[in-house]
């Protein structure tokens, strides 16, 4: 396996105790709404009908103030591996876990929004250097997205999910990674699709948990449960979409309030979180507290609420609807995420689809919400696609 370049770093994280004082007083300081006028109602969905409760949230801030420990995760990210290169004048942030495995396969793993790369800290691990010794290992990487975490923020337009692909087939490049595998869901699903679409002399193929079928697909000869899927993609981004059109159209505007309050931005990504996940009413049932505060904290210390916000600006309802996906995939529809594509679907543009899976748990963040089915699916999704691409 050829050394990774010298363009490639070493980074460590480290917030200064001032900006952790100064997010402490904030949240201190938080000046806060009364509360929802659906108060009162029972636990489950129209508790959260207007939005995060009051009470919930407070309980958060609360917890974020004075017992989360921003300094543990800091140390988690180091002890994974992070790394920084330089790629199109842009500083891309990496996590990169060798596996000690000979015969481990390379596979980039690309999160989405809300999230970042604190998603997958609790499988990184186990992907590399897996306990059962006949389960597939991998050479993680786990890059930042522009704008997110600790990669730079693009300073001009153009950084849509197309150019990042490119990028993800230059940084795995410079690792001695000349062919890999590819997983991602939500933005990272639509930036896998384009790798296993645009550069399958790179990818090896592809396991994605947000498929994309064509404009104007028909819902004739679906099943009922395929129809069903179809319509609750239809009503989501009819009627619960709202936070994409507002990225989608105006990030700099929502992404004072995110980069100036902690309050604002935590009330912004819980509401995914809450909304997005496969519980009745918290996303805490299934979700840790300090998970979802890694996650928003990496947020708030990188200042990156706007950065992050303009995915959308860049990349909303991009996928060229003339790209076909021709290397082996494999392709998983968790019950609760809010976008779900019919296999049919899925077929017209995955035209090597070697798995289907449907599990019976988990929603838009599986690696947090069921994280030993999302490591089990992942390895058997992965291990159809390299015995198709041999």
């Amino acid at each position: 396996m050829p050394r990774p370049t010298d363009d490639v770093h070493e980074f460590e994280s480290r917030a200064t105790d001032a900006d952790l004082d100064d997010l402490r007083a904030r949240l201190a300081a938080a000046r806060l709404p009364e509360a929802e006028t659906v108060r009162g109602a029972a636990p489950g969905p129209g508790r959260w009908a207007q939005g995060v409760p009051l009470a919930d949230l407070v309980e958060v801030v609360n917890y974020w103030r004075t017992e989360y420990e921003w300094r543990s995760f800091e140390e988690r990210l180091d002890r994974i591996g992070q790394f920084r290169t330089t790629i199109d004048d842009l500083g891309i942030h990496f996590l990169h876990r060798r596996s000690a495995r000979a015969d481990a396969t390379p596979l980039i793993v690309t999160h989405g929004w809300p999230g970042s790369v604190a998603e997958f800290v609790d499988v990184v691990d186990e992907l590399a250097d897996p306990h059962d010794a006949d389960a597939p290992a991998f050479h993680v990487v786990v890059p930042s997205l522009p704008g997110f975490g600790y990669s730079d923020k693009p300073a001009t337009t153009g950084w849509g999910t197309e150019k990042i692909a490119a990028a993800w087939v230059q940084l795995m490049g410079r690792l001695g990674y000349d062919r890999f595998a590819a997983h991602g869901g939500d933005w990272g699903g639509n930036i896998t699709t384009v790798l296993g679409g645009r550069f399958p002399a790179h990818v090896l193929g592809i396991h994605t948990t947000f498929a994309e079928g064509l404009p104007g697909s028909t819902t004739d000869g679906l099943t009922a449960a395929e129809r069903e899927w179809a319509e609750q993609t239809r009503h989501f981004w009819r009627h619960r979409a709202a936070y994409a059109k507002q990225q989608a159209t105006r990030p700099q505007t929502i992404g004072y309030s995110l980069v100036d309050s902690p309050v604002g931005l935590l009330a912004w990504l819980l509401d995914k979180f809450a909304e997005w996940s496969d519980t009745e009413d918290s996303p805490f049932e299934t979700i840790s507290a300090d998970r979802v505060l890694d996650d928003v904290t990496l947020y708030w210390l990188t200042r990156t609420g706007a950065s992050a916000a303009r995915i959308y600006y860049e990349s909303h309802n991009s996928l060229d609807p003339d790209l076909r996906v021709d290397v082996p995939s494999a392709i998983t529809m968790y019950p609760r995420d809010v976008e779900k594509c019919p296999r049919p679907w899925a077929q017209e543009r995955y035209r090597q689809i070697v798995r289907w899976s449907s599990p019976e748990r988990g929603g838009h963040f599986p690696s947090l919400e069921v994280p030993e089915h999302f490591v089990k699916d992942l390895r058997e999704g992965l291990a159809a696609v390299l015995a198709a691409a041999r």
